[in-house]
């Protein structure tokens, strides 16, 4: 076999991977977020389900995808939107304020601090966060303000549909742990392994109220004076 040949079946072996020849399987994990009333024996339908993250963790490990999205949590009607945001480590969140009135975003959650000052209506700033985990977003003038942002750092995770249910795709094959957080409940992880023919049934008992508890930026209580309802 000359030269000339063996560099068309070279370029033929290449010329399959570009166009697309898999190295690898990749798999889906499907399943249903329910959230139960004190008991776990019903369905709470007070507790939005969509506001649940559900992340897989492969036991091999996975990095978080780089993007150059910019998710925004707009302030409205004294309220952030969306509630709860799930990005990738290193992601960039703009909070634009869509009201008449003053806010100021904050958190005090460790590795991802940040304070927005009081600002008017507009684009507003942006943040990067750079440490995985749960950030705590309030607002130093309206103690009801409450949102979440949870910095993931693997690719593999997703938000349920109104009725609880979620697929996330793109999963390598092996063993892994299913996380499920919601703010309303303790962290659920289930050990799963890929491929899974049968679907997942996460099921967390509401606990928490819907506002938790907390301080303004300084530590201290919001005062009788200062809770917003004149902003």
């Amino acid at each position: 076999m000359n030269r000339f040949v063996l560099r068309l079946l070279a370029a033929a072996v290449l010329a399959s991977f570009a166009a697309g020849a898999p190295a690898a399987a990749a798999h889906t994990l499907s399943g249903t977020v329910l959230l139960l009333a004190k008991g776990g024996k019903v369905v709470d339908r007070s507790a939005d389900v969509r506001n649940a993250v559900v992340v897989f963790r492969p036991k091999a490990g996975a990095k978080a995808l780089a993007t150059n999205q910019v998710f925004k949590m707009v302030t409205r009607q004294k309220e952030f939107v969306p509630r709860v945001l799930a990005v990738p480590v290193g992601a960039t969140v703009q909070f634009p304020n869509d009201d008449p009135i003053l806010h100021n975003a904050f958190t005090v959650s460790e590795g991802n601090r940040f304070d927005m000052g009081l600002y008017r209506k507009g684009e507003g700033k942006r943040v990067v966060f750079k440490t995985p985990g749960l950030v705590r977003v309030f607002c130093n003038i309206h103690q009801s303000m409450v949102a979440y942002i949870m910095v993931v750092d693997t690719p593999y995770f997703t938000m349920p549909d109104a009725a609880g249910h979620f697929t996330l795709s793109g999963l390598p094959a092996g063993p892994g742990t299913l996380e499920v957080w919601h703010e309303q409940t303790e962290v659920l992880s289930l050990p799963v392994s890929v491929p899974d023919a049968a679907a997942v049934q996460a099921r967390l008992e509401v606990t928490k109220p819907r506002v938790p508890p907390h301080l303004n930026k300084l530590g201290q209580s919001y005062s009788r004076g200062n809770r917003g309802d004149n902003y």
